[in-house]
């Protein structure tokens, strides 16, 4: 049956609205406003584009004005700081507008790395073991501290952060990381234990009912190369191609697939996503 079409504002960070560009009419553009947008004009809906910005009470009024049936929140930050995420999801809910996307309460949880591991383990879901280093206090390494570590930024995402000098083997390799992710990101630091295996990303959708999506991994076949998505990995082409990196379906055994699917469903109904979602994990 062919839905009705609707009029659906995609909200998004006003940094990326292209000036040359503004309504997101070029194709081929492997960028996920791109993505989204065209697709639902593919589909026949109505829609507009809106950068989520101040002056919040022109926006208020042109929501009102303006209601949208749906609003499709691609917003990832404000003013440059991703942890106001949660209350664009919050002002949204204020509004009373119907929005896609995790709400205020799981991008919180999502968010925060350190809140995030603690509630997993404490459902007693499998996490690397961590510690935390707080911002603008005296940095104390633990003497039950286990290497190699990986040294993350709390709050960041989309491995910003991350390079292979994240991985630290000993005290003073872990102290001066923390105290350079403390000046970068003015942010606390967790530290938490490198574990060896396959890296794999699983896409989830749903509420109510869950649909796990097929495993994707990322191969790292070079010893001499990187051993975890950092940044650059991530987001250069050129330096995945440099160390023959790959984004693959991942092949797995049925058995191993099943208890990764039931634990990722876990994860998603424990850190309250709505929608879809994403868990990465590594198979040892």
């Amino acid at each position: 049956m062919k839905q009705k079409p609707i009029h659906i504002t995609v909200l998004v960070d006003a940094g990326e609205i292209p000036p040359h560009d503004p309504n997101f009419e070029e194709i081929d553009k492997a960028i996920t406003e791109y993505h989204v947008i065209q697709t639902l004009r593919e589909m026949g809906h109505t829609v507009t584009i809106r950068g989520f910005t101040e002056p919040l009470e022109e926006m208020i009024a042109e929501f009102k004005e303006h209601r949208p049936d749906l609003v499709f929140n691609l917003t990832e930050q404000f003013e440059g700081d991703r942890l106001f995420d949660k209350n664009i999801a919050g002002f949204l809910e204020l509004l009373r507008l119907p929005y896609t996307g995790t709400g205020p309460l799981g991008l919180m949880l999502c968010r925060d790395k350190l809140l995030c591991k603690q509630l997993l383990s404490h459902h007693k879901i499998r996490v690397p073991a961590f510690f935390s280093f707080p911002l603008q206090k005296k940095i104390r390494i633990p003497k039950n501290i286990h290497y190699p570590l990986v040294v993350k930024p709390a709050f960041e995402d989309g491995s910003e952060g991350i390079s292979q000098a994240s991985v630290v083997r000993g005290p003073q390799a872990l102290r001066e990381r923390i105290e350079f992710v403390h000046d970068r990101f003015s942010q606390p630091v967790v530290a938490e234990e490198y574990i060896e295996g396959r890296e794999f990303y699983i896409g989830i959708l749903g509420n109510r009912r869950l649909t796990v999506l097929p495993p994707r991994e990322c191969v790292f076949p070079s010893e001499e190369g990187p051993s975890l998505l950092t940044y650059s990995v991530k987001w250069n082409k050129e330096h995945r191609q440099k160390w023959n990196i790959e984004f693959t379906d991942a092949e797995v055994d049925p058995e191993v697939l099943k208890k990764i699917n039931r634990i990722c469903k876990k994860v998603y109904r424990v850190l309250h996503l709505q929608d879809y979602g994403r868990v990465d994990l590594r198979l040892t």
